[in-house]
Formats: C-alpha cells, structure tokens, sequence
C-alpha cells in the first residue's frame, strides 16, 4: 500500500497555477518535501516543511511555489503560481519520520517516496 499519494498534477498554460497533494498514509511524518524531475534531466529540490513548520525553498521553489501541511488531514501542499514552461516535471512527494530542518531537502537521506503527479506547463 503507497504511503504517499500525489495529486493535482495537470496541463496549465504558463502564467497558470496548480495546486498539489501529497496525502500521508500510516504514519506522520517528521520531514515532507517536493521534488521534480523533468525529462531528461537530473532530479531537482522544490520545497519542504518540517513538523515545527519551517519551510525550506530551493532555488526552483522560491517566490513563486507555496509550500504547506495540513497536520490534520496528513496532507502535504504545493501552491504553484505564475507556472512557467520550465516547470514542465514530474513532482514527487517525499518523507521521512526522523529528520527535520534543512536535512528535508536531501532527497537521499529521505526514506519515503510517492508515485509522482505530472505537471505540464504549456507556453
């Protein structure tokens, strides 16, 4: 049974937003994060958020992605506004129970990994 389920990918033109979902199963984490992989190319950090509500943005993630959780619902969030066709990826959700701050964004040290949701942006 997938632990980590995403959502909310889709087709948008550039300037559009989505909004994805990681919904957790079975545990709660310590650590959630986005990552994305584009065709191609190498996979790339986006954003994540430990349970003491610091949220950590790379490069790709900042000014334009929101990141949040939902603590309740065990529900991970990626606001994505003013897309652009370089965001064209798949976005993948990723946990851990044990780590927390800036180790969120080392996808390595992660234990847990979702399907990934396709986003496309078209121009």
């Amino acid at each position: 049974q997938a632990q980590l389920v995403e959502s909310g990918g889709g087709s948008v033109q550039a300037g559009g937003s989505l909004r994805l979902s990681c919904t957790a199963s079975r545990y709660h984490y310590s650590c959630m994060g986005w990552f994305r992989q584009a065709p191609g190319k190498e996979r790339e950090r986006v954003a994540a958020i430990d349970n003491d509500g610091t949220t950590i943005y790379a490069d790709s993630g900042k000014g334009r992605f929101l990141i949040s959780k939902d603590n309740a619902k065990n529900t991970l969030y990626l606001q994505m506004n003013s897309l652009k066709p370089e965001d064209t990826a798949m976005y993948y959700c990723a946990a851990d129970r044990t780590l927390s701050g800036g180790y969120c964004l080392e996808a390595d040290a992660l234990d847990t990994w979702g399907r990934g949701t396709l986003v496309t942006v078209s121009s």
